[in-house]
């Protein structure tokens, strides 16, 4: 049986695991308040918990970009999707700060590849025209993950304990399995797509009799003046974000005097902002290049107005009220996944098909870095000095990126 309009049933599959991914991830921030207590685990010891998690992730999503090249998407994300499912229900054995750390650089070690499969899928399964909204699509994913993730894993926390809370989340992941290799399959090859949209799918894949590409070594794209404007920005406007992952529950229990219960209930609306900027962030480029405009000017205008709106996270930190900080984060999260959306789908735009597993992972290897470093950064300046300066630190890193994406990334690298 032929199933039309299948690319948007796999764009579903690939949003739902990124949707899991999070809530998987989410689960130690959102029990984060309580878990430390009950452990004994400082600020400086939690930020070493997740450097644990941040450097497995940033490691394997260069190994991961490989994995998926070499084994393809379907059994790539399969094992992947395996790991961290086992890795995160494994938490529940927890017995303090050591144990953490290993389960956390466990679970880095399969969730980088998600998105590495991610991005190879939109390369594979969909027009350029279509590729931002995919691509919004995916990231408007990890935000579902982060809304839902409190409020769930909050109300399994007060029936239950946070110990059970860790099995319930990692169990999805096995659910999803079963659909995934159902229905995913390439396009060329696949038993259940329409001729027509095959045709359309494959429109701009080289003839049949074309040579294959030579292959290109992820470290050679670093002689390109793109690859490494690309990587420098990574390195620096995502920290933002995993530090709205991994520290908002405690900022906001341990600074700004919410309860657990409170905190499961509004913690969620910083990341449904995030999610409407993911999806409109897509949509705006999307309309640029429609109109007539080249992928890579039309991500750079849809980018600008986004950077210029993060310095607003300088406010945040001393807000008059408790509604104001939530608004202030919600603009912030807000902008940062509408510029996050653009980002990553220039590299889609930049680099040609058959580099894009390998170049993928080097570029996230600039999130994972900068990421890991400001996490392992971040607990020693809560306990040191508080919360103040991160905000301030925060508000500036996405201006600087784009300076550089727009001074280094100026068009796309030949195949």
């Amino acid at each position: 049986m032929r199933i039309p309009h299948l690319r948007w049933w796999i764009a579903g599959l690939l949003f739902l695991s990124t949707v899991i991914n999070y809530i998987d991830r989410q689960t130690l921030s959102v029990l984060s308040p309580i878990l430390t207590r009950e452990l004994g685990i400082t600020p400086i010891e939690y930020s070493h918990i997740l450097t644990a998690f941040l450097a497995a992730y940033t490691v394997m999503y260069v190994g991961s970009g490989i994995l998926v090249d070499r084994w393809g998407n379907r059994l790539a994300l399969s094992v992947f999707m395996v790991w961290w499912s086992l890795a995160n229900m494994a938490h529940a054995f927890a017995q303090g700060v050591w144990s953490l750390g290993i389960l956390r650089f466990l679970l880095g070690i399969g969730e980088s590849g998600n998105f590495m499969a991610a991005f190879k899928a939109v390369s594979e399964w969909y027009p350029a025209k279509e590729r931002a909204i995919v691509h919004g699509l995916i990231q408007a994913g990890a935000a579902i993950g982060a809304i839902v993730a409190p409020p769930a894993i909050t109300w399994i926390n007060a029936h239950y304990g946070w110990r059970p809370a860790f099995l319930l989340t990692g169990s999805l992941g096995f659910v999803w399995l079963v659909f995934w290799l159902l229905l995913y399959h390439p396009p060329e090859s696949h038993p259940r797509i329409t001729p027509e949209e095959r045709a359309l799918v494959l429109a701009d894949a080289p003839p049949a009799d074309a040579p294959a590409p030579a292959k290109v070594p992820w470290l050679h794209a670093l002689k390109h003046p793109q690859t490494v404007g690309l990587l420098a920005a990574r390195f620096l406007s995502d920290p933002v974000w995993w530090f709205y992952l991994f520290w908002l529950p405690k900022y906001l229990v341990e600074e700004r005097g919410f309860t657990m219960v409170e905190m499961g209930m509004l913690a969620w609306m910083p990341y449904l902002a995030a999610d409407a900027g993911a999806l409109f962030g897509g949509w705006l480029s999307g309309r640029f290049v429609a109109s007539g405009r080249a992928p890579i000017p039309a991500r750079m205008k849809a980018m600008l107005p986004f950077a210029l709106l993060m310095p607003l996270s300088l406010a945040i930190h001393h807000a008059p009220s408790r509604t104001m900080t939530l608004a202030l984060i919600c603009v912030v999260t807000f902008s940062h996944m509408a510029w996050k959306t653009n980002q990553s789908t220039l590299t889609n735009d930049v680099f040609p098909k058959h580099m894009i597993g390998s170049v993928s992972g080097l570029l996230a290897f600039g999130n994972g870095l900068g990421g890991t470093l400001f996490t392992w950064m971040t607990g020693y300046v809560v306990q040191w000095f508080g919360y103040g300066s991160l905000f301030i630190l925060m508000g500036v890193l996405h201006p600087i990126s784009y300076l550089l994406m727009r001074r280094m990334v100026r068009r796309p690298l030949e195949a």
